[in-house]
């Protein structure tokens, strides 16, 4: 600044001006009630309803100043993303950057006004377990530094996918959703703060964190194969997984959960099996001399025959139908599952050298004794394919049909006669796929939807995925809750439909299925067709009469060990017909399944040698 400049900036009597702030009152905030400014980072608080112990707060700070620490006396959940964990901070490393509070998910921590920084040298030297409300010297200073939209680093709100409108999708089968595009995904899989809480929650404990991380670097290929290390099944489970993983994610405690299921199909739709086989590898495939028989070709089977073929023993499968896939492609719509990428996910199978033999029914082509006789293990992984029956009068009409016999003979092609309107017993997602499909049938032969669905369950306790319900409204189908199957009305040897009545209640004060109605309140649903979806079961006639009475069962579920053995040491049994239905459970119990059989054959041989 120039002479001139400064002799213009004032003049040489301000500095006197300071006298006169001596005659004014003071505006410093006293030391009582001592407050600091309302954006203070004082010391941390918790509020232990909101945390879920998920460690966020721990892995982002770069001083290694907070620890968790297990609270036995807390509940633990993992399947909903609660550990019984909460942190813990040692003040001789904390910095008051206030990052933990910023990424913590749940908005669980923030810092206190307290700005009485004074800690003795045993307290330096030790950690604070939060929350005392009162923070480090037990007085309340009220909440500093807390979690806004300023300086919130978690976004709530997932990425939208596009699908169909429902004008649209409900003339066909075509896939719904559109998928992620590789803008979407990344900015999707920035969302993810590595918790792990997926990989807790998950039946294959998938290494979810890791694949998301790659898809948020643009490392699709190790995507893949982070996904392999758990799931075969990449493209089904990609689109039909009942993903529990997204229940227990920390972030959907706040605001949306990742879209964990939807990032692992933008990883595998980007390679061809060929390309993924390529990336996967094929595993330790020195033969080990060892047969395994795997009787039916579903998640669960052909896992376990991934597994088992990767460590070199050789693999037959036997399907009865005419395409591998089991209950995911002969019980599940194409406009959720896409046949041609169940397709993928098998030819990746398939080129681990597993082979499948369809067309072979067990007890008709060949027997459990002769598969027992030439192969060193068996492996049961039938699914539910037989439907249960109401028992209602006239349930025994020809034109009261099973729902996954609807969705098998869609899939399989095979020609029937489209009701003009259908009556649909039950509420959950077999329920809502036997709808939506008979009403896009519908809407082809007769162009118009008429599909009523009755459920025993109120809305607020529905058994379907509530995006089901949503869209089997829109695409026409009238959903009522609350109503009882009756009986079904034949008038002169023709279905006409079926009476419901208003359900009171459907368990006793035991928990016991024991259904109530009021029977003053019965309603008539017109339906050429009825379809019954009130549960499954699986076709054990194969096992013969001696075999099934040798076998533990409870409830219709065969009973085996944790590692899916049966009370006969040669078979084991794994998927639907033990766990029930669900795709991601198929695929944990095949794994199960594979190391079980694997460690009983390296067992074996060890036998072999020694004597």
């Amino acid at each position: 600044m120039s002479a001139i400049d400064y002799k213009k900036s004032g003049s040489i009597l301000n500095p006197l001006k300071n006298l006169s702030f001596f005659a004014r009152p003071a505006i410093t905030e006293p030391l009582e009630p001592r407050r600091a400014s309302l954006r203070y980072r004082g010391f941390h608080l918790n509020d232990w309803e909101k945390c879920v112990g998920c460690s966020t707060c721990q892995k982002v700070c770069d001083n290694a100043a907070i620890t968790m620490v297990k609270v036995p006396e807390l509940a633990e959940d993992p399947l909903n993303g609660v550990r019984n964990l909460r942190p813990a901070i040692d003040y001789g490393r904390c910095c008051w950057c206030a990052l933990c509070v910023d990424l913590c998910p749940t908005g669980s921590i923030s810092l206190s006004r307290e700005y009485v920084h004074t800690c003795t040298d045993d307290q330096l030297s030790s950690y604070f377990m939060l929350p005392d409300p009162n923070g480090m010297h037990k007085e309340f200073f009220g909440e500093g530094w807390n979690k806004t939209a300023e300086n919130d680093l978690v976004d709530p709100q997932r990425q939208a996918m596009n699908e169909m409108a429902p004008d649209a999708r409900i003339a066909n089968f075509d896939e719904i959703v559109a998928g992620y595009d590789r803008q979407q995904a990344i900015i999707e899989a920035s969302r993810c703060v590595q918790c792990g809480m997926c990989h807790d929650a998950c039946p294959t404990h998938m290494d979810a964190p890791e694949y998301i991380r790659a898809i948020w670097q643009d490392d699709l290929e190790e995507a893949v194969r982070q996904i392999y290390n758990t799931n075969p099944f990449a493209h089904t489970c990609g689109r039909v997984c009942t993903h529990r993983c997204e229940t227990a994610c920390s972030v959907g405690k706040r605001g949306e959960p990742i879209a964990i299921r939807w990032l692992k199909r933008y990883a595998v739709d980007a390679f061809t099996p060929e390309q993924i086989q390529a990336i996967v590898g094929t595993g330790d495939t020195t033969p080990t001399g060892r047969q395994v028989a795997i009787v039916g070709s579903g998640p669960a089977g052909l896992t376990a025959a991934y597994d088992l073929a990767r460590l070199g023993h050789a693999v037959t499968v036997f399907e009865g139908l005419d395409r591998p896939g089991g209950m995911p492609r002969y019980g599940i719509p194409e406009y959720r599952l896409p046949y041609d990428k169940l397709d993928a996910d098998i030819a990746v199978i398939e080129a681990m050298g597993v082979e499948i033999r369809c067309n072979t029914w067990i007890g008709r082509d060949i027997t459990l004794d002769q598969l027992h006789t030439d192969y060193d293990a068996v492996l049961l992984g039938l699914g539910l394919q037989l439907g249960r029956s109401t028992r209602i009068p006239g349930s025994d009409h020809g034109g009261v049909v099973k729902a996954v016999d609807v969705l098998r003979d869609v899939t399989a092609e095979i020609p029937e006669t489209v009701p003009a309107s259908a009556v649909v017993i039950g509420g959950g997602n077999v329920a809502m796929d036997a709808a939506r499909t008979l009403a896009r049938l519908q809407r082809q032969v007769h162009g118009a939807v008429r599909v009523t669905v009755s459920a025993l369950e109120d809305f607020e306790h529905f058994l379907a995925d509530p995006e089901e319900v949503t869209e089997a409204r829109e695409e026409g189908v009238e959903i009522l809750d609350s109503r009882g199957p009756k009986a079904c009305i034949v008038e002169d040897g023709r279905l006409v439909g079926l009476t419901t009545l208003k359900v009171l209640s459907i368990f006793d004060e035991q928990q016991r299925f024991a259904p109530k109605y009021d029977d003053g309140d019965e309603q008539m649903h017109s339906g050429e067709m009825v379809v019954e979806a009130i549960g499954q079961m699986s076709d054990t006639a194969l096992l013969g009469e001696a075999l099934t009475e040798r076998l533990a069962w409870q409830r219709g579920r065969l009973q085996t060990d944790d590692d899916g053995r049966t009370s006969e040491d040669w078979l084991w049994a794994a998927g639907d017909m033990v766990r029930g239905p669900d795709v991601v459970h198929a695929v944990a119990d095949g794994h199960r399944a594979a190391r079980s059989i694997h460690r009983a054959l390296a067992e074996a041989k060890m036998e072999e040698r020694a004597s």
